[in-house]
């Protein structure tokens, strides 16, 4: 291919992108319209096609922990389940959290029905900026990656400043406050349990205000036409301290399990527990931000998942391994950073494995 065809072929993608993301559709737009096939800027890679295949079926590799004995003599072996999970795969289930599955189904629907309401409602809020605290875009790194993928997202920031009322879709707006509280409670939790997984007092990390900056992405994954040459969502790993992600029965996403991909099967009224990039960093290697990734979706009823980023919430301090954490055995095994330039670094690369989490060690 000589350097005319090469530039023809970028400009064509160029174009391309910049006219779907103009359009406003969104994916299911597109399927709405009639499309039977993919369009090329969807169309992934050989070497990202190739390993999806399906998945060896593995029901004991996700550890599945039971909460309800936090407050009692037993809250120690439940540590031990976190903290061990948490080291050797970085995702857990976790069953008898305290969330009604009531208000579970409830958040579910409603942000399905945000997705499913016509076009132009949903084209409002279509945008990539968060200056209200709410967008609707379709893929996150849709200028950075190299195929775009078959998923539409709305973004909601929880806290520490609540979206404007106002711009939070009515459609799902009372369901998403009601999900918020329940979030807020479980993740503090949690963060008790990993805090105390790796030797440190349980208020740890909820000194360092890692409970106070929440972000939900409503992930909507509508029926694809060709699910053999595209992803969901492609492998990465999240950059947070925490995500909880409650998703409903279709199925779909994978985690990397040594050298292989498993199935994280939806269980009915569990949630999916995974460490981010942030806690890997501060534990200094002791827990593991476990890959991840969602296969496009073959069925004819949408996927919705629902994730909720736990970070911290201090700018300008700096962030790195705890220091209880170092020792001359086991020096830092990253530099320190401001939550600015990290997240400077997040938004200037694709969703892409660990080179956000390598781009920091020491």
């Amino acid at each position: 291919m000589d350097v005319t065809d090469t530039t023809q072929q970028a400009f064509d993608r160029a174009q391309e992108l910049k006219r779907f993301e103009e359009s406003k559709l969104g994916v299911k737009g597109l399927l709405d319209s009639g499309l039977t096939s993919l369009p090329p800027l969807f169309i992934h890679p050989p070497e990202t096609l190739f390993t999806l295949k399906p998945a060896r079926p593995r029901p004991d590799s996700i550890p599945t922990i039971d909460l309800s004995c936090c407050d009692s003599f037993r809250r120690p072996s439940v540590v031990a389940e976190v903290g061990r999970a948490a080291r050797e795969l970085g995702f857990f289930r976790v069953v008898n959290h305290g969330v009604p599955t009531e208000v579970l189904d409830r958040t579910i629907a409603a942000v399905k029905a945000f997705h499913e309401q016509p076009m132009e409602a949903k084209a409002k809020i279509y945008r990539r900026e968060m200056g209200t605290g709410v967008s609707f875009f379709s893929n996150i790194d849709l200028f950075l990656s190299k195929a775009a993928s078959w998923r539409d997202t709305l973004r909601i920031v929880l806290g520490p400043k609540l979206a404007d009322l106002e711009e939070i879709p009515e459609v799902c707006r009372n369901k998403v406050l009601e999900w918020n509280q329940q979030v807020q409670q479980l993740g503090s939790l949690l963060l008790g349990l990993l805090s105390e997984g790796l030797g440190l007092s349980p208020g740890k990390l909820q000194e360092l205000k890692c409970l106070e900056k929440r972000v939900m992405v409503g992930h909507y994954y509508p029926y694809c036409p060709q699910p053999d040459l595209t992803v969901g969502l492609t492998s990465h790993t999240d950059s947070g301290m925490i995500t909880l992600l409650l998703q409903d029965q279709i199925g779909g996403l994978q985690v990397k399990h040594g050298d292989e991909w498993v199935d994280l099967a939806p269980v009915p009224g569990a949630l999916v527990v995974n460490i981010g990039d942030i806690l890997q960093i501060m534990s200094n290697n002791e827990y593991k931000s476990g890959d991840h990734r969602v296969l496009a979706n073959p069925s004819r009823e949408p996927r919705v998942s629902i994730a909720v980023f736990f970070y911290p919430n201090n700018h300008e301090k700096e962030f790195g391994p705890f220091p209880e954490l170092v020792s001359s055995d086991k020096p830092a095994a990253y530099r320190q950073f401001t939550l600015d330039e990290y997240m400077r670094r997040f938004f200037t690369k694709g969703l892409d494995g660990k080179s956000l989490i390598n781009y920091f060690r020491a």
